[in-house]
C-alpha cells in the first residue's frame, strides 16, 4: 500500500471518530433536556393532584413557576412552554418508552395528536425514516398516518412521503441548533445557523440603509425569533419607526417571489402584531425583499385597519419601492463581484 493511501486510511479513521463522537454528543445532549422536560412535567402533575380545584389550581402553579424558572433560568419556561412539559408527561406516563432519538421539538409535535396509536406510529417512523423535525411536520400536516390506514394501495402513498421528506432528513446539526437547545444550555442563538454568509452580507447591507436613510428608524432585531404553540420562526430584520410608531420587519427572499412568501410575511406581521406591538402602537408594516436574478422585487404587505391619514404618512416616512430595489440591486452586484474576485 503507498503512503498516500495509508495517509488516506488514517484520515478517514480519525474522521469517523470525531464524527461519532459528535454524533453521540449531540443526542446526549438532546436527550437530557427531553428527560428533564418530561420529570418536570411530571413533578408539575404530581402537585396539581394535590390541588382541590385541579384545574384552577394548575393554572395558577404554572403561572407561578413561570416568573420564577424565567428570572432563574432566562428563557424557555413560558406558562405555554410548562403546559407543554405537562402534557408531554400525561401522554408518556412511562419514562422508558421515550426514544432517544427524538428531540423536544418533536415530541411537541406528536404530544398533539390525539390518538395514542398515531403516536406511537409516527415516533416510530421518524426514527426508523430519520425525520427532521420539518419532515414530521409535513407529514402530520398531510395525515400520513391517516392514509395510510385507510389505503388499499399502499405504495402510492408511501412514494409519495419519501419524495416529500428525502431532502428534509434529520442531522446532527439539526440537534444543536434547535432552539430549544440552545435555550436548555442556556447558550446564545447563533443566526449563522439559518444564514448562508452572502445571504447575511446582503441583510447587514440593507440595514444600513434604513438606518442611513433618517426617517425614524432604529434597529431591533435580526434573525428575531417569534414563536407559536408548536413552531418557531425566524424574522430577517425588525426596526421600529419612532416617528411613524410602528414596527417595520424586512424579509429577504432568495429566488423567485411566490404567493406563499407573500402570505408567510403577513402571517409575520399579524404574529407581530400580536405578540410584540404595544396598544399605543400603529400597525406592524411588513417588506419583502426577492433577490431573483432576472428580476429584483419589493413587496410591502397589506396595513390592516389603517386609516388615510397613517397610510399617507407610511408613504412619507418609508422608502420607496424604487429605492429600495436600487439599493438592493447595487448590493447585489457589489457582492456578487466580490464573491468572484474572492473565488
Amino acid at each position: 500500500m503507498s503512503e498516500v493511501m495509508k495517509q488516506e486510511d488514517l484520515y478517514i479513521s480519525i474522521k469517523n471518530i470525531l464524527q461519532t463522537a459528535r454524533d453521540t454528543t449531540y443526542k446526549q445532549v438532546n436527550f437530557i433536556m427531553v428527560e428533564a422536560y418530561y420529570n418536570i412535567g411530571k413533578q408539575i402533575v404530581i402537585k396539581e393532584q394535590n390541588g382541590e380545584d385541579r384545574a384552577k389550581y394548575g393554572a395558577y402553579l404554572i403561572k407561578e413557576l413561570s416568573e420564577k424558572l424565567t428570572a432563574d433560568f432566562g428563557k424557555g419556561f413560558s406558562s405555554q412552554s410548562l403546559s407543554n412539559m405537562r402534557q408531554f408527561y400525561k401522554s408518556f406516563p412511562i419514562l422508558s418508552s421515550l426514544r432517544r432519538e427524538l428531540s423536544w421539538t418533536h415530541y411537541k409535535l406528536i404530544i398533539r395528536l390525539k390518538s395514542d396509536s398515531a403516536k406511537e406510529w409516527y415516533i416510530n417512523e421518524t426514527v426508523s425514516q430519520n425525520w427532521s423535525v420539518r419532515a414530521l411536520e409535513r407529514q402530520i400536516g398531510t395525515h400520513y398516518y391517516e392514509r395510510i390506514l385507510s389505503s388499499q394501495e399502499k405504495n402510492p402513498v408511501l412514494e409519495e412521503a419519501y419524495e416529500n421528506t428525502k431532502e428534509l432528513q434529520l442531522t446532527p446539526k439539526d440537534i444543536i441548533k434547535d432552539p430549544y437547545v440552545l435555550e436548555f444550555l442556556d447558550l446564545k442563538d447563533n443566526r449563522s445557523f439559518r444564514e448562508s454568509e452572502l445571504e447575511s452580507q446582503l441583510i447587514e447591507k440593507i440595514q444600513e440603509f434604513l438606518l442611513e436613510l433618517g426617517k425614524g428608524f432604529a434597529f431591533v432585531s435580526r434573525q428575531k425569533r417569534i414563536k407559536t404553540e408548536l413552531s418557531d420562526f425566524y424574522i430577517d430584520l425588525v426596526f421600529y419607526n419612532y416617528i411613524l410608531k410602528c414596527f417595520v420587519i424586512v424579509e429577504l427572499k432568495r429566488g423567485k417571489l411566490t404567493h406563499q412568501d407573500i402570505g408567510q410575511l403577513d402571517m409575520y406581521v399579524r404574529m407581530y402584531d400580536d405578540l410584540e406591538k404595544d396598544e399605543n402602537d400603529n400597525p406592524t408594516i411588513g417588506v419583502i425583499l426577492c433577490t431573483d436574478k432576472d428580476n429584483t422585487v419589493v413587496k410591502y404587505s397589506s396595513i390592516k385597519d389603517s386609516k388615510n391619514l397613517f397610510v399617507s404618512k407610511y408613504q412619507m416616512y418609508l422608502p420607496t419601492e424604487d429605492e429600495l430595489k436600487a439599493e438592493l440591486e447595487k448590493d447585489i452586484f457589489e457582492l456578487g463581484l466580490r464573491v468572484q474576485n474572492n473565488g
